[in-house]
């Protein structure tokens, strides 16, 4: 199937597992995670009316921009950033969804000040816990978020979390309700109902993700079709 035919497939799927929660298909919106995928595919997933594009490398992201590839659709960065390439997203991302720690916090703000701009932002909730994953521990989110605040040039659009890749069905969706309850927890406290942004679910589990209250999925395979990790 085409990446158009893909999208229209997705959209069925997204506006069925909203109507199953009794919410609006409307305010679910859909990335396409474009690792891996050629400045070709991007154009056409944004023909077909993809929402956002999110990219997990940034030498992928800053070689696709020279390419043109993301124009008529917001970017964003949805892998682990590290500090030392933070000045190459900042600016160039419309939206950074996995900012997980307090030091990635400091860097951003430090490139945001000096280019004298808002970085839109999503807060990474660790909602497993796993050591060798970014994103802030469940019991380290009201710090994160309030450091957040703190930043001047920062501005907090929401969460982002995903679950542990061996968790079973059952367990996923325990996790996607926890981070649920995570986020209205961080809106109500801390953002004042401002939050926009509940960032969880991919192509195995964006359905479940949607019934239990995303308000974005990030898709990959499901768009683009396999990876073919050995043109790496």
């Amino acid at each position: 199937m085409s990446i158009a035919e893909n999208i229209a497939r997705i959209r069925e799927n997204i506006a069925a597992a909203a109507r199953e929660a009794g919410r609006d298909p409307g305010e679910i919106l859909l990335v396409g995670a474009s690792k891996m995928n050629g400045a070709a595919a991007c154009r056409e997933a944004i023909a077909a009316g993809i929402d956002a594009l999110g990219e997990n490398r940034v030498q992928e992201m800053t070689a696709k921009l020279q390419e043109n590839a993301y124009a008529g659709a917001p970017l964003h960065f949805i892998g682990h950033l590290q500090r030392n390439k933070v000045k190459q997203v900042v600016g160039k991302a419309d939206l950074i969804q996995s900012v997980g720690s307090l030091e990635l916090l400091d860097e951003i703000e430090k490139t945001a000040a000096r280019l004298g701009m808002t970085q839109d932002v999503l807060l990474e909730v660790n909602i497993g816990q796993e050591t060798a994953k970014s994103g802030f521990f469940p019991a380290q989110m009201l710090a994160g978020a309030e450091a957040a605040l703190s930043r001047e040039h920062i501005r907090v659009l929401g969460l982002m979390a995903i679950p542990p890749a061996e968790a079973d069905r059952e367990t996923n969706l325990r996790y996607f309700d926890k981070i649920r309850a995570i986020f209205i927890d961080m809106d109500e406290k801390v953002f004042h109902n401002k939050l926009q942004y509940l960032s969880m679910g991919m192509s195995g589990d964006y359905a479940d993700a949607i019934r239990a209250g995303a308000t974005m999925v990030r898709i990959g395979t499901a768009v683009f079709g396999s990876r073919h990790y050995t043109e790496e």
